[in-house]
């Protein structure tokens, strides 16, 4: 066995399970006999990865909010990683909202990270790595904690735990 054992923290949102929500969202607000007739849409960027969503008014806006939302937590995909914008006036007398998918850890949050390993008072090494945090420690029960501990902070990005060695 190897003498340390580390594990990666990350925050991804997959791509193909938004674009996956959005067709079921879309599908069921064709349906929805309070979306009849009604200018709503939400649309996936993928270069810029964001969300526009379109709708009539700030009431329907907010239910196409609850439906998309819904959705993306079916398919385990973390709301946490969406940053909305102010909702804007469109063209037609609609009203748009834009959401950046949050991707990777920024050196703000790292450091949130990097101040719960620390005061957790478990014997580990934290580095930022780009986007990422790598954890290592002699022991794996010693990294199993600082999951745990993670994983009961509020953070304000979901975050992720691969590469566990």
């Amino acid at each position: 066995m190897s003498k340390e054992s580390s594990f990666d923290i990350v925050s991804k949102v997959d791509l193909s399970e938004v674009d996956n929500a959005i067709n079921i969202a879309m599908k069921e607000i064709t349906n929805r006999y309070d979306f009849k007739g009604s200018k709503s849409d939400i649309s996936l960027d993928k270069a810029n990865q964001e969300l526009t969503l379109i709708s009539d008014d700030e009431f329907k806006m907010e239910q196409l909010k609850d439906v998309l939302i819904s959705k993306l937590i079916k398919r385990d995909v973390p709301i946490k990683n969406l940053d909305y914008s102010k909702i804007e006036q469109a063209s037609g007398g609609t009203v748009r909202q834009r959401a950046k998918l949050v991707q990777g850890i920024d050196k703000e949050n790292a450091k949130k990270i990097n101040t719960i390993i620390k005061n957790s008072g478990v014997k580990v090494k934290s580095q930022v790595q780009d986007d990422q945090v790598r954890v290592s420690g002699k022991s794996r029960d010693d990294l199993q904690q600082i999951i745990a501990a993670i994983r009961q902070a509020d953070l304000p990005i979901e975050v992720q735990f691969i590469n566990y060695r």
